[in-house]
């Protein structure tokens, strides 16, 4: 069942090798890679090991049947994979399994692949721009940017490609652009931009019309408290129209909240601290809703971390070719396939009980390729 859902969204993608010379199939040796990073292999070397320790399961699956690659072969052969096509099958894959939900927050950061570094040409660095529907903790889609000066040029692509209609769409400072602004409206959602310095007159507009805030001390506006041994935080969240705005605002497309979280944070042996952050959205928001969203938007940051620390992202010295971009899709694919599956384990012992386990990658598999999320 799962087998059959992987080619129906995944057999789109073209093999460019001579059929004559094709020893191994590129479903096979896809397949098999996207199983093996789900069960904890890095690289192309661990990848060969996983599908050489499970050969009897994949042959059960009549896969690898002539036997197994060199993981130079399986380097090659994923490498050559183009990124675009392979990026249209991930998309294709998630409007598939994912409903989105009315008023659902899709958060949209960037990430720089550290160990894609090209030694060869010195190149730069991969940075890949991601979409994250938070409340589900799944990767909706993604695109590489060649650094991350580029997320502004790179953001309104990866856009165009979703289906945001009902969706509010959070972006950090850099994405608070008129064009992002336009283009998800142009697609069907709405917009929670952050604020800041590189929006000059609108961010002296928005610090402006909540300086009565500021000042105001205490507000019955929504608050959120969270409290541990030796931390206590506080954050505030305050939302005006955007007619409170002093000056013309109009070529911000369909804008009609500004926001302000005000964040008191206080740690055991440090001096305390208070910060404000600004937003402006296309929706109009209750506190809650704008105080909710903004939290919701970290859940990116946590997703990166996840990348990092539970699936060694970072140290992963693959960079030749489209090697890089294409593991990163499948680490963004087996990510989403862990979080999917039910069992209250961590990412990391999910994917060590997928090294142990078959029958377990198999639930995996069937909870990421064939079950649509409610």
């Amino acid at each position: 069942m799962y087998i059959e859902s992987f080619k129906q969204h995944f057999s789109a993608i073209d093999d460019h090798r001579q059929s004559a010379k094709v020893t191994y199939p590129l479903f096979d040796v896809l397949f098999g890679s996207l199983c093996a990073v789900i069960a904890s292999s890095n690289g192309w070397f661990e990848i060969r090991e996983y599908i050489l320790g499970h050969h009897s399961w994949f042959k059960k699956q009549k896969m690898f049947i002539d036997g197994i690659p060199a993981d130079d072969t399986i380097a090659r052969i994923v490498s050559m994979i183009d990124p675009d096509s392979f990026n249209a099958c991930f998309l294709a894959w998630m409007k598939s399994v994912h409903q989105l939900t009315n008023g659902e927050v899709i958060a949209i950061d960037g990430k720089t692949l550290r160990g894609s570094y090209n030694r060869d040409d010195r190149s730069s660095t991969i940075h890949m721009i991601s979409a994250y529907a938070s409340a589900n903790k799944l990767v909706l889609g993604q695109l590489k940017a060649e650094q991350k000066s580029n997320e502004i040029t790179a953001i309104p692509t990866l856009l165009k490609m979703l289906d945001l209609r009902g969706a509010l769409v959070t972006i950090d400072a850099m994405g608070c652009q008129t064009a992002i602004a336009t283009t998800i409206i142009d697609k069907g959602g709405d917009y929670l931009l952050a604020v800041k310095n590189n929006q000059g007159n609108l961010a002296k507009a928005v610090n402006k019309a909540f300086s009565p805030h500021r000042s105001a001390g205490l507000s019955d506006d929504h608050v959120n408290i969270e409290k541990s041994h030796d931390r206590i935080e506080n954050r505030t969240c305050y939302v005006l129209s955007s007619a409170a705005l002093d000056g013309d605002f109009t070529h911000w497309e369909a804008l009609k909240s500004i926001v302000m979280v005000e964040s008191f944070r206080a740690v055991k042996g440090k001096t305390a601290s208070l910060e404000y952050r600004y937003y402006i959205s296309s929706k109009v928001l209750s506190a809650e809703q704008a105080l909710s969203a903004t939290r919701e938007h970290w859940g990116i940051e946590s997703m990166h971390w996840v990348l990092d620390v539970s699936m060694n992202e970072d140290e992963c010295q693959i960079y030749k070719n489209n090697g890089a971009e294409n593991l990163a899709y499948l680490r963004h694919m087996s990510l989403n396939m862990l979080q999917k599956e039910p069992t209250k384990l961590s990412i990391v012992g999910k994917r060590k009980r997928c090294l142990m386990n078959p029958a377990f990658l198999e639930k995996v598999l069937i909870a990421g390729l064939c079950a649509p999320t409610k």
